[in-house]
């Protein structure tokens, strides 16, 4: 049937001014759909999560979020660790190469990557829309870096009261610790990870862990240079001229290696080897976000109980 047909029968019989109060109604709305309400911001949150680096995966997991997918999970066992990562995640390839194509597979809402690391962020928005993070910034402040890419993170996935609410407490565990290590503030402390058989990685003041340790009032051990990841490459000598510390090592599944270098007289004749101020701990990845500064700090409080 016409519609104009129907718009007279169903009009019939009433007044020109009723007929008109439907439109009237309609400019109305329309002249203040401008000053309504925007949808809830809990429709346009993403839900299909890659994330291709373990910086952002570690975030995701503060927020108690859980990826769709995320990079490097088998590795992620022998660098990282904790927290573990469900069997639900997809492992979507390697960190520095990640499969585009299988991702593009998985429609996802949203890509979280690390600045400098992995793929350009032109191939990753035309999959889907990105976020980038830093680990650190120009001022050496990794810890700081990491939390507010936490907090712009809840934002995004509109749980930003769960981004503040874990900072407090993370801020709380570290004032808690603080006051558990008075032993190591005795003495420097030295945490360093095995490169090979000669060399060794060193946190420096300006590394996630160095900046754990000022937070904790500890002193670092190594006041030479570090790079803009707060870390220093050195050769073993170097190690012999530190003065009297105690020293941490970071075990990455490398017990051939360390044993090799154990047998030299070189490592033999380093002070904190010779005194047995040496400690061997499981990884903690050096790299990451506020759980693993956590769980540095809580790896020195058990090592204080055992010293």
């Amino acid at each position: 049937m016409p519609s104009d047909v129907y718009s007279s029968r169903r009009f019939a019989g009433k007044s020109p001014h009723w007929v008109d109060l439907p439109r009237r109604r309609l400019l109305t709305a329309l002249a203040l759909l401008p000053l309504l309400p925007l949808a809830p911001a809990s429709a346009t949150v993403p839900q299909r999560i890659i994330a291709l680096e373990w910086l952002p995966l570690e975030m995701l997991f503060a927020l108690g979020v859980t990826p769709l997918g995320a990079a490097d999970t088998h590795d992620y066992s022998i660098w990282v660790g904790e927290p573990t990562i469900p069997a639900s995640v997809l492992d979507i390839g390697r960190r520095s190469e990640p499969n585009l194509e299988y991702i593009a597979e998985l429609k996802p809402d949203l890509l979280l990557f690390s600045e400098g690391y992995g793929p350009r962020s032109s191939q990753l928005n035309a999959i889907a829309p990105s976020m980038e993070f830093s680990f650190t910034s120009e001022r050496g402040e990794p810890l700081r870096t990491v939390s507010d890419g936490l907090l712009k993170l809840s934002d995004r996935l509109d749980k930003t009261q769960a981004g503040h609410d874990h900072l407090a407490w993370f801020d709380r565990q570290l004032e808690e610790a603080r006051g558990q290590l008075a032993g190591f503030r005795r003495q420097p402390l030295l945490v360093f990870t095995l490169v090979d058989d000669r060399h060794v990685m060193i946190l420096g003041k300006n590394s996630l862990f160095g900046n754990v340790m000022t937070r904790l009032g500890i002193e670092n051990a190594w006041q030479g240079d570090d790079n803009g990841w707060g870390t220093a490459m050195v050769g073993l000598e170097r190690l012999a001229s530190l003065a009297p510390l105690r020293a941490i090592c970071l075990d990455h599944r490398d017990e051939q290696a360390r044993a090799r270098v154990a047998a030299t007289p070189l490592w033999q004749a380093i002070p904190f080897v010779r005194e047995n101020m040496l400690r061997t701990v499981p990884a903690l990845w050096i790299f990451g976000a506020t759980l693993s500064a956590l769980r540095f700090c809580r790896m020195l409080q058990q090592q204080e109980k055992q010293w």
